[in-house]
């Protein structure tokens, strides 16, 4: 009776054994993160992405990464903007820290310090991968390139221009600006401006405006290494301020003092009919005409040399950060974002002229009047440009403040334009033999 009891037990455990094995192997998949029910569980990526600019800019960004949540259940995008200036205060220490988000938006004039300090990922590995160039030119994908490193995604080209009112520019007795108008009619236009009681602009970015009229000449503001100035006459210098600084003693353009008293785009002299234009980038163009709220033209530069002035210029670039642990994800929401035929009918351009041609040719249905003058400034600057200097060296912001100081200075007759050239070339040539 004992054995056979024994017998009994034996095989009772050798099933139950069996049985516990083959509920082992039926959990296995559970162990490795199916949840039991055919879905596997994916771990929730986090990636932090940061942006500077105005409200309506955050507002569209925010619903586009939405959008890329929706279609990507696994990502949760955490959203950092600001002003320009708190923009890059706050970015400084991040970068210090290796705490940089993930996805940050990069100027160009902090583009090189961020990517030659190694801050920046080269995202060249992502093309063709995670980040889907099919239609974009080489061109345009290479404007965020520095050597053979791709560290930024080109968000958009701009162009600069002459914003302005037809109906103030008449009113003060010149019908139209033709296609090949010169610095001397422009000079004329600002003169009846004055006499009309008007401004003809709101003064020009040192920076910006100087170089586009060393480019006319065949010199640039830096040169090619970024180790010293582009140019070494100082009489292009000692022209291009002497006519802007005039403009100002001449009340033809207003004081810098006036212009510090502007704090948003409602309160310039342009919106409220106080100044016939504005010197600004193709993709401002559409915000100043919204705000002004009446119909507003786009005139290219002046001349001669225009065609080789102007460059199409990346707005601005998606960039990864090195300290990211996602960014095989980050290079996928750039992709999202330049690609997306939906998202790009919320960015409109604000960002430039986009550069995938898909998305271009859908934007054409849903653009205003006023986008579409934008986008054809772009077009025709396409034919009549010259190539892109490539992004600013690294001291740019700090030379760029100082000529600003500079040209304040000019302005009101504290400082001779020929003491301002020398200053000028002996500060910003001390900043870029750090370069060497």
């Amino acid at each position: 009776m004992k054995k056979w009891l024994m017998l009994l037990l034996s095989v009772f455990m050798v099933f139950s054994l069996a049985a516990c094995s083959g509920s082992t192997s039926s959990d296995t998949p559970a162990d490795s993160g199916d949840s039991g029910d055919g879905e596997e569980k994916q771990e929730e990526v986090k990636l932090r992405i940061a942006w500077w600019g105005s409200e309506p800019r955050h507002d569209y960004t925010l619903k586009v990464i939405e959008m890329y949540e929706k279609e990507n259940p696994g990502v949760k995008i955490q959203a950092e903007y600001a002003s320009w200036d708190d923009y890059w205060k706050k970015l400084a220490p991040q970068a210090s820290a290796s705490q940089l988000p993930d996805i940050i938006q990069m100027d160009l004039s902090y583009f090189s310090q961020y990517a030659e300090n190694g801050q920046l990922t080269d995202l060249a590995p992502f093309i063709g991968n995670q980040l889907d160039v099919t239609n974009f030119t080489d061109n345009y994908v290479d404007g965020g390139k520095i050597g053979d490193k791709l560290y930024g995604f080109n968000l958009g080209v701009n162009v600069v221009g002459f914003h302005y009112d037809e109906a103030l520019l008449k009113q003060v007795g010149v019908d139209s600006l033709s296609e090949d108008w010169t610095w001397d009619e422009y000079k004329e236009v600002a003169a009846k401006a004055k006499d009309a009681g008007l401004y003809v602009d709101t003064g020009m970015k040192a920076d910006v405006f100087f170089n586009y009229y060393l480019r006319t000449q065949g010199k640039s503001l830096y040169n090619e290494d970024g180790t010293a100035l582009g140019y070494e006459d100082d009489q292009m210098f000692i022209d291009f301020f002497g006519m802007t600084s005039q403009l100002v003693k001449d009340e033809a353009v207003p004081t810098p003092d006036y212009m510090a008293q502007i704090k948003g785009i409602e309160d310039d002299p342009v919106v409220k009919q106080d100044a016939i234009g504005i010197w600004q980038w193709s993709n401002q163009f559409v915000g100043l005409q919204q705000v002004a709220n009446r119909e507003l033209k786009i005139q290219n530069m002046p001349g001669p040399g225009t065609s080789d002035g102007l460059y199409l210029k990346p707005s601005m670039f998606w960039s990864v950060a090195n300290n990211s642990e996602h960014k095989e994800e980050a290079a996928k929401f750039i992709s999202f974002f330049v690609n997306n035929e939906e998202a790009n009918k919320l960015i409109l351009g604000d960002r430039g002229i986009p550069g995938s041609s898909v998305v271009k040719e859908a934007l054409k249905p849903v653009l205003s009047p006023q986008q579409v003058q934008a986008f054809d400034a772009v077009a025709w600057a396409e034919q009549n440009s010259s190539a892109f200097d490539g992004p600013d060296p690294i001291g740019a912001g700090e030379i760029i403040e100082t000529l600003d100081l500079l040209a304040e200075q000019m302005a009101y007759g504290q400082l001779s334009v020929e003491d301002a050239a020398k200053q000028f070339r002996q500060q910003a040539e001390s900043i870029l033999s750090q370069n060497k």
